[in-house]
């Protein structure tokens, strides 16, 4: 079993955009792991560095952005606008995941992209704003529910993910009814709790009609209970962890401990060696 090397000295790129958040906590998180050197990128530039020659100097790829859709539409009452990525970015961003590029994403990251299906396959699953494809088959939009206290359970306590983490630990957070994938996750952590639509609020009527906090008429599936995963993307290591909102959950201590394992492991040759079987 590998082990993470803490103090090591990495360099991780930070892309952020499309979603608001509290820059000062996110980048604390960062500041908190001895020997992490976090450079935060915003969208569009952001994109010109997501390949091959523009993370040469960086050791892992850090997401925490909603690209390709507009986002402040929404908050106007108007549906937002959903742009695709270009052939361009796409190739390359596939070829840096051919590289073998570490890759952690984090809570509202795995809404990117929703014109290009590929992107969920890359993720493992998607936070859907608008109802639509995937894989197939019409979905509906996805659930959210802001600031809940429940236990996230850790599922694989041999995988460095959870080197030192408690068996189980509480969060204030906001959780997801999305889709995911489980036929190509790793799963690491889960919630202890059941995510059944009549607890979750509609995300296309927050986005697309102004109403924050409303399941009216609103019908979704009962959802995956996972909170973080472990996939390949390509030659990448990929995780996702599905928490990570606001500041107290940067400031959590076992949250911290969980992305500095996810950011130390992604950058590591053992993650990049690894076959995509469970640990």
């Amino acid at each position: 079993m590998a082990f993470i090397r803490y103090n090591t000295a990495i360099s991780v790129l930070v892309v952020v955009g499309g979603h608001p958040f509290d820059r000062n906590s996110l980048a604390g998180l960062f500041e908190g792991m001895d020997g992490v050197a976090a450079t935060f990128v915003d969208h569009p530039a952001a994109m010109q560095l997501m390949t091959v020659e523009g993370m040469r100097g960086f050791d892992a790829l850090i997401l925490y952005d909603v690209p390709g859709i507009d986002l402040r539409r929404g908050m106007a009452e108007q549906k937002p606008d959903v742009v695709a990525p270009t052939a361009e970015f796409c190739a390359a961003f596939l070829r840096l995941l051919d590289n073998g590029k570490g890759v952690l994403a984090l809570h509202h990251a795995i809404a990117g992209w929703p014109a290009w299906e590929g992107y969920a396959e890359i993720l493992g699953g998607r936070f859907a704003y608008l109802s639509g494809r995937l894989r197939g088959k019409d979905v509906v939009d996805s659930g959210y529910l802001q600031y809940v206290t429940y236990d996230a359970v850790v599922v694989e306590p041999q995988h460095p993910l959870t080197a030192r983490l408690p068996p189980r630990f509480s969060l204030t957070d906001e959780l997801y009814l999305f889709e995911v994938f489980h036929d190509s996750i790793t799963p690491l952590l889960v919630a202890d709790r059941r995510f059944r639509d009549a607890d979750f609020f509609s995300a296309e009527a927050a986005v697309a009609h102004g109403r924050m906090h409303d399941n009216a008429g609103w019908s979704h599936a009962e959802g995956s209970n996972v909170l973080a995963w472990v996939k390949r993307a390509g030659n990448s290591p990929l995780v996702y962890v599905q928490p990570g909102d606001a500041a107290p959950t940067f400031a959590d201590p076992n949250y911290r401990l969980l992305i500095e394992n996810a950011v130390r492991w992604v950058s590591s040759d053992s993650a990049r060696q690894w076959d995509g079987e469970a640990v």
